[in-house]
C-alpha cells in the first residue's frame, strides 16, 4: 500500500489547490477524483458559465449598437457555437490543472474516494487503497431540488444541463434568484427567452445590501426579466402543453407555464457514501464540521469547500485547502474569515461585495454611516456605455473601518479586488479616499463613495 504525507478526496479548486501547496511544502500528495479534475467550477459551473454570460453581453452591446454608430444586417446567433466555445474554455482550463499537478509530482488516482480508517483511503471500484498521514476531504456538493420538482435533466434541470443546452428555450422559469438564478436569467433573457425568477425571500439576490437588490430588480425589469419574491413553489404539473409550476404568493396561488424549470436553490453536501458516519465524523445536516484549521473531528482528517457549508465558492474551497494544508505542515495559518470572503454574481450589471450588509452592521450595534456614489457621474463608465449601478460603504461611525462594500455596476466582480485588500488590512474610509486612483478609470467609484462617506465627492452633488 502506497504511503504519502497527504491523500486529498476531491479534484475541484479545494482539492486540486491543496495538492498544489502540499507539494510546494515537500509533502508527498495523492489525490482522488473519479471524474475530471477541476470539479464543479472548472468543469460545469464557474468557466463555463462565465464564458456563455460574456456572449450574453455581446449579445446585449449589439442590440444597442445603434447608440455607438453600428449598423448591420443578418445577425445570427448560435448558442451550440457559444456552448462550443465555453467546453473548449473548460477543457484548457483542466489540462492546464492536468500539467499543474503532474509538474508538482501529485500522484493522481482516478476513482471514488473512501475513509475506510482516519489515515486510510480505498480508491473504488478495485481494491486500491491509499495510506497518509493526514487526509483531506475536497467532495464538493450535489444541487438541491424541491418536493415535487424533482430534477429529469430535461423538463426540470441544473446548472449543469443548462450549460449544455445547444438551443435557447422559449420561455425558462428559474426557482432560485441567488447568484445562479440571476445569472443564466440574464444569460436567457439576452437570447430572447421569457424568464421567471421565483425567490422565497423578499428581494432578488436576497444576501446582499438591500439597496443593490433593489436596483438589480429595476434593471432586470427593464431587461424584461419577469421575477416573484416572497414566493414559495409548491410542485409542478406535466402534461400537454408546456409544464406549469403551482407557486404561492402574496396569499394566492399561480401557475408559471414555462418549457424548462431551472433549479437554482443552491448546494447540499455531497458527503454520503464517504464512510464518514461509520468513523463518528461529526456532521451538521450532512455537512461537515471543522474547526479554523479545517480540522474534523477525527484526528488526521481535514475537509474543505462546499462539503464543509462555510461559505460555498470556488475560491473560498481554494483558501480553505490551503489553510488546511499550511496547518498539516506547521505553519500555523490564521484563521480564515468568512465574512470578509468576496461575493461576486456576473449578471449584467454584475454585482459583487464584501463583508456586512447595512442591516447587519446596525443589528450587531455600528454606529454606521454610509457613502455611495452613481457609476452614472463616472466618465470611463459613461465612455463604455455603462452608466447603470452605484458603489456603497458601509463604514462604522466611530472608527471609521469600512465593514462592507457593496458594488453593483460595470466590472464590479473585478472592482471587488481592492475591497478584499481593504477588508484584510482593516482600511478606513479616510485611507481610502486618500489613495489617488487613476482617472479614467471605473476604479474611482470605489474611491469616490469612499469620500462620499463624510461629504467629500468630487463628482457628484448630493444634498
Amino acid at each position: 500500500m502506497p504511503k504519502y504525507d497527504v491523500a486529498i478526496i476531491g479534484g475541484g479548486p479545494g482539492g486540486y489547490v491543496s495538492a498544489i501547496r502540499a507539494a510546494q511544502l515537500g509533502l508527498k500528495v495523492a489525490l482522488v477524483e473519479k471524474e475530471r479534475l477541476g470539479g464543479l467550477c472548472l468543469n460545469w459551473g464557474c468557466i463555463p458559465s462565465k464564458a456563455l454570460l460574456f456572449n450574453a453581453e455581446l449579445v446585449r452591446l449589439f442590440g444597442r449598437a445603434d447608440e455607438f454608430g453600428i449598423t448591420y444586417d443578418n445577425l445570427r446567433l448560435d448558442v451550440g457555437q457559444a456552448v462550443d466555445r465555453s467546453r473548449q474554455i473548460a477543457d484548457r482550463m483542466v489540462k492546464g490543472v492536468e500539467f499543474l499537478l503532474e509538474k508538482n509530482k501529485v500522484k493522481v488516482v482516478k476513482g471514488a474516494g473512501r475513509l475506510k480508517s482516519g489515515n486510510e483511503v480505498a480508491v473504488e471500484p478495485g481494491d486500491e487503497s491509499i495510506e497518509a498521514d493526514h487526509i483531506i476531504l475536497a467532495t464538493g456538493g450535489v444541487a438541491r431540488s424541491l418536493p415535487g420538482v424533482e430534477i429529469d435533466g430535461k423538463t426540470v434541470i441544473t446548472s449543469r444541463q443548462a450549460l449544455e443546452l445547444r438551443e435557447v428555450p422559449e420561455s425558462v422559469a428559474i426557482v432560485g434568484a441567488g447568484p445562479v438564478g440571476a445569472e443564466f436569467a440574464y444569460f436567457y433573457r439576452a437570447y430572447g427567452s421569457q424568464v421567471t425568477l421565483i425567490e422565497m425571500l423578499d428581494h432578488l439576490l436576497p444576501l446582499e445590501d438591500e439597496e443593490i437588490s433593489r436596483q438589480l430588480e429595476r434593471s432586470f425589469r427593464q431587461q424584461g426579466i419577469k421575477y416573484l419574491t416572497g414566493a414559495r413553489v409548491e410542485g409542478l404539473r406535466k402534461g400537454r402543453g408546456k409544464p406549469r409550476l403551482a407557486v404561492s404568493a402574496g396569499g394566492r396561488e399561480q401557475k408559471v407555464a414555462a418549457d424548462r424549470v431551472l433549479m437554482a436553490i443552491g448546494m447540499a453536501p455531497n458527503s454520503a457514501g464517504l464512510g464518514l458516519e461509520e468513523l463518528g465524523v461529526e456532521l451538521d445536516n450532512g455537512f461537515v464540521k471543522i474547526d479554523g484549521h479545517m480540522r474534523t473531528s477525527l484526528p488526521g482528517l481535514y475537509a474543505v469547500g462546499d462539503v464543509t457549508g462555510k461559505l460555498m465558492l470556488a475560491h473560498v474551497a481554494s483558501a480553505q485547502g490551503v489553510a488546511a494544508v499550511e496547518s498539516i505542515a506547521g505553519l500555523n495559518p490564521p484563521d480564515l474569515n468568512y465574512e470578509k470572503m468576496p461575493r461576486c454574481t456576473y449578471c449584467q450589471p454584475q454585482v459583487a461585495s464584501l463583508g456586512l450588509t447595512e442591516a447587519q452592521a446596525r443589528e450587531r450595534g455600528h454606529q454606521v454611516k454610509v457613502g455611495r456614489f452613481p457609476f452614472r457621474a463616472n466618465g470611463r463608465a459613461l465612455a463604455i456605455g455603462a452608466s447603470e449601478g452605484m458603489v456603497k460603504l458601509v463604514v462604522d461611525a466611530e472608527y471609521g473601518e469600512i465593514l462592507g462594500y457593496h458594488i453593483i455596476g460595470a466590472e464590479a466582480t473585478e472592482l471587488l479586488a481592492e475591497a478584499s485588500l481593504g477588508g484584510t488590512l482593516e482600511v478606513t474610509s479616510g485611507e481610502l479616499g486618500w489613495a489617488v486612483h487613476a482617472h479614467p478609470t471605473l476604479s474611482e467609484v470605489v474611491r469616490e463613495a469612499a469620500l462620499a462617506v463624510d461629504g467629500r465627492a468630487i463628482h457628484f452633488w448630493r444634498e
